[in-house]
């Protein structure tokens, strides 16, 4: 079991990020505990002897877990890099996709004023991560998609992600959003633009190569008269 305990913008008392390992009599026979003070969990995957776990405030964590003695599970390595996955797929033994949002640092005047050290959400992301070397896990391949207000039901549940590993296809829902004209800051929000799904070819070798989007919209102008925010 993977938890988030407190609040990540309490400075007083951060929060911390814990794995229990628990019999089949429901109690706790092994314990990891303040991992990534300050942050809280976005994504978690048990595979067998292995655990990965993203956590994240302004950095993305990727964290290998070494779950093969229950009494002490421990961390095996872990991997920093900008944005975050809210889930986590297996794509073989030693990698995962993962599907979140890209961030970008929020401007150190901000930070100043609100005394929170933050970043802003930008588009949905994908990654393939290898954990091949479980103490240097590497983020292969980075697809981007969208500006800030893309956002993919993925993220909240896991049923909307489509992976067919035999034929190598990846199959997301996205709702595009694309700033119009030149962009002003970090946190500016683009316009909707496009609802339906990113059909992507997948490989080790190659990464993420889009083949096609399908909308179920035959009418383009409903983006039009959808406002600022669209469902």
């Amino acid at each position: 079991i993977a938890t988030t305990v407190g609040e990540v913008w309490n400075t007083q008392t951060p929060s911390k990020n814990n794995v229990y390992v628990l019999d089949q009599g429901m109690h706790t026979v092994g314990a990891l505990e303040d991992l990534a003070p300050g942050e809280k969990i976005y994504s978690c995957r048990f595979m067998g002897d292995r655990g990965y776990l993203v956590t994240f405030k302004k950095i993305d964590p990727l964290f290998v877990l070494d779950l093969s003695n229950p009494a002490s599970p421990a961390v095996l390595g872990k991997l920093k890099i900008p944005g975050f996955s809210d889930y986590l797929h297996p794509y073989d033994e030693t990698h995962l996709i993962g599907v979140g949002k890209d961030t970008v640092d929020a401007e150190q005047s901000l930070v100043d004023s609100r005394g929170l050290d933050f970043a802003w959400y930008q588009g949905v992301k994908l990654a393939i991560f290898d954990v091949s070397d479980v103490a240097n896990p590497k983020q292969l391949y980075c697809e981007l998609i969208g500006d800030r207000g893309t956002d993919s039901p993925v993220l909240t549940d896991h049923r909307a992600f489509l992976f067919d590993r035999e034929k190598g296809l990846l199959v997301l829902p996205i709702t595009l959003a694309e700033i119009q004209g030149p962009k002003t800051s970090d946190n500016q929000y683009g316009e909707y633009v496009y609802q339906g799904v990113y059909v992507y070819d997948v490989s080790l070798q190659d990464g993420f190569k889009l083949r096609g989007r399908i909308t179920q919209y035959d009418d383009g102008g409903i983006f039009e008269k959808s406002g600022y925010y669209f469902y």
